[in-house]
């Protein structure tokens, strides 16, 4: 007797109509939180002048999002991943009208904005892997990397608009305008979850071992990894990687700012730059949908972010060098993301996504909270006076970052992007990542050939 899981699914896939009208929410929320994000960490330094302020800021959003990820993924598959996204967007929402609150009392600080990116932060755990599961559930697998190209261009193009649009508002409105345009956009979100359907998953073997408690459907991730050296193996590459990047990238910020004598217009012109990039790249994978071979666009991705992007970044010392690296920073950033996206998908079953893809990030991810937590006190305690003129390292490396403002955070970007290029190389030398796809069977083949031994 054949099993069920080789018989067709129950439901018709709703198709990219659906996905689109999700995504187009998804990018109106985007826009309106990356206007706050800019407009707070320019309020953040501004009130400060220190760089450790900004950094705990995003950690203190980055943290909680990754730890919370193994949790968060055995609800998503438990529960319907449509009302998890509508809760995970009405959280985000709230945490912003609480920093209003403050802000119009005229007694906003530090701490009430890092408590609202924790909240913030907490709730982005359930978002990533019920958006990533739902996609699999609303379209066929050969549209998974232009799904995540459609994802890419969202993100950059409201990186594209956001800090021209918050650069602009900062004088009329104040940053209170820009929180109460981030509200409305949380509230066009919802509505457009709301009137979507998206499919239950059918039950796959998988899914039926890893049932069970709350905290052992939280373990099922690693177990599912740690099982599968291919997945683990690039995890690993992302883990390495993403130590390295925000290291340098947490650092962005004060890194123009330092440059520039504080000028908000041209860290909102290198930001938007690179946000081009990312829309370009997102572009291209979305009509290419990336490389045959996807884990080319994840190790050889990484490898033109790390050198064309970070460690240029930290080179330059003109509006021009630094428009350059953020434009290709961002560009290959959709291929990484994207290209392992698609093999994931691919991969694993999609009523266990949950599960596993929020471990997947949590093993990618852990080490950033540390970076971006490192790299502020670093920069102001280390650095940056030793590249001041005249400081310890001002000799050694003053000809390639050069000396005073900001050059101690170049110097930490050049650092970040050399070792993450190195790391990625590195990857190519182990046949389990270089050689995963072929490796790990898809896992509507797995189903395809599941069979249940009828009694004699």
């Amino acid at each position: 007797m054949t099993d069920e899981l080789s018989k067709p699914p129950p439901y018709k896939q709703p198709g990219m109509r659906s996905f689109s009208i999700i995504w187009f929410g998804q990018l109106v929320s985007m826009l309106g939180t990356g206007m706050t994000n800019f407009a707070l960490s320019y309020w953040i330094y501004q009130e400060t002048g220190e760089a450790s302020a900004l950094t705990w800021a995003i950690f203190a959003f980055i943290a909680p999002s990754i730890i919370f990820s193994p949790i968060a993924g055995a609800l998503v598959d438990r529960y319907d991943r449509r009302l998890i996204m509508i809760l995970s967007d009405l959280a985000a929402g709230l945490a912003t009208i609480w920093i209003l609150i403050f802000l119009l009392n005229g007694s906003l600080e530090l701490w009430q904005i890092y408590t609202a990116n924790v909240v913030a932060g907490i709730f982005n755990a359930f978002q990533f892997p019920a958006y990533s599961a739902a996609i699999t559930l609303l379209l066929p697998k050969e549209q998974y990397a232009r799904a995540s190209g459609m994802i890419s261009m969202a993100d950059s193009g409201s990186q594209i608009l956001a800090p021209v649009m918050a650069g602009a508002l900062l004088a009329p409105v104040g940053l209170q305008g820009i929180l109460v345009i981030d509200i409305v956009t949380f509230v066009f979100a919802i509505s457009t979850l709301a009137v979507i359907h998206i499919p239950k998953p059918v039950v796959s073997e998988d899914g039926r071992s890893g049932d069970g408690s709350l905290w052992q459907e939280s373990l099922f991730g690693f177990r599912y990894i740690w099982r599968r050296p291919s997945l683990l193996g690039l995890q690993s590459v992302f883990f390495c990687l993403n130590f390295m990047a925000m290291f340098g990238f947490a650092l962005l910020v004060p890194l123009i700012l330092e440059r520039t004598d504080n000028s908000a217009a041209i860290l909102a012109t290198v930001q938007t730059v690179g946000a081009v990039g990312g829309l370009v790249g997102g572009l291209l994978l979305t009509v290419w949908g990336g490389p045959r071979k996807k884990v080319h666009g994840v190790l050889l991705g990484m490898v033109g972010a790390s050198l064309f992007g970070e460690t240029l970044m930290g080179i330059g010392q003109s509006l021009a060098v630094w428009l350059i690296a953020s434009f290709c920073l961002q560009f290959f950033l959709p291929f990484i993301n994207g290209s392992n996206q698609a093999i994931w998908q691919a991969k694993v079953a999609p009523d266990v996504q949950g599960r596993v893809f929020s471990v997947r990030r949590l093993i990618a991810q852990i080490t950033a909270p540390l970076a971006t937590a490192v790299a502020g006190p670093l920069a102001d305690n280390f650095f940056t006076p030793a590249m001041s003129e005249g400081g310890a390292l001002a000799d050694t490396f003053g000809w390639l970052v050069g000396t005073g403002p900001g050059a101690g955070i170049a110097l930490m970007f050049v650092i970040s992007g050399l070792l993450g290029a190195a790391v990625a190389l590195a990857a190519y030398a182990i046949p389990a990542i270089r050689d995963a796809e072929k490796i790990l069977p898809d896992y509507d083949a797995v189903a395809k050939t599941a069979v249940v031994q009828s009694p004699a």
